[in-house]
């Protein structure tokens, strides 16, 4: 069974066993927590009813992504500016998509 959830303004496909990067979610690495924004679900092609349908996730870890580098110049005004930026995101892995 498969599901289409909502977290951090993004939709990510996930099934039992995946492992997903969301944006942060509260909680520590070890907890279960419950993804509730449940878009659509299915099962071998056919879609399912999505409102008695829950997904359980692991937290496996918090990290940051990779960094993205912010560079401004305005040409012949010695104008440049250089700023990195790191996302903090969690490592997911879904559980269960009952």
């Amino acid at each position: 069974m498969f599901a289409i959830v909502r977290t951090g303004g993004k939709q990510y496909r996930v099934a039992a066993g995946d492992k997903i990067a969301v944006e942060k979610l509260a909680g520590e690495a070890g907890e279960t927590i419950t993804l509730g924004d449940i878009l659509l679900a299915g099962k071998d092609g056919e879609l399912a009813d999505p409102a008695g349908v829950t997904v359980s996730a692991e937290i496996i870890a918090q990290a940051k992504s990779e960094k993205v580098v912010v560079f401004k110049k305005r040409r012949r005004h010695n104008y440049r500016r250089k700023n990195g930026h790191r996302q903090q995101m969690t490592l997911l892995r879904i559980l269960s998509v009952a």
